[in-house]
């Protein structure tokens, strides 16, 4: 007895054109999210360039201080931790600090950010610390820098 595969061939075909048509759709999806997701970080970490160049120029006058790393990061776990995470790195309601965005900023911007805020994305502005302590947070955010390319 001989079987013919004839009657399954349409079947077939049909099946191959519907998994086709599943992977572009999930590829299209997929090249979306990720345009979705680079559109998301780059409105996340626009702020940074609102700062004014006067800003943008000043200097950390605490940089490579270790005593100001210390007192930073105590500053930064109690006023900024609870939305940036323990590390830095991110929750829903604070973004990563040690995204190339964040690390590659003027230190005079990071003030600027501190004493600014970015209210409309959820940051408060931190004005009412003095002055001393927010360049103390800048110097904690600086020192994640070095830390995280392995230095």
């Amino acid at each position: 007895m001989k079987i013919t595969f004839e009657l399954f061939r349409p079947t077939a075909r049909i099946g191959l054109a519907t998994i086709g048509i599943v992977v572009g759709i999930s590829l299209a999806l997929a090249q979306k999210e990720d345009a979705a997701a680079s559109e998301h970080r780059k409105s996340t970490y626009a702020a940074l360039a609102d700062a004014p160049e006067k800003a943008r120029a000043r200097k950390n006058p605490f940089e490579g201080d270790t005593q100001a790393v210390a007192a930073g990061g105590k500053l930064f776990a109690q006023h900024c931790a609870g939305c940036h995470g323990r590390k830095a790195g991110g929750t829903r309601k604070g973004p990563s600090l040690l995204r190339e965005e964040v690390q590659q900023t003027a230190p005079g911007t990071l003030f600027w950010i501190l004493t600014n805020g970015v209210v409309r994305r959820g940051m408060p502005v931190w004005s009412k610390l003095p002055e001393q302590q927010r360049w103390q947070l800048v110097t904690f955010l600086e020192s994640l820098k070095l830390q995280s390319s392995g230095r």
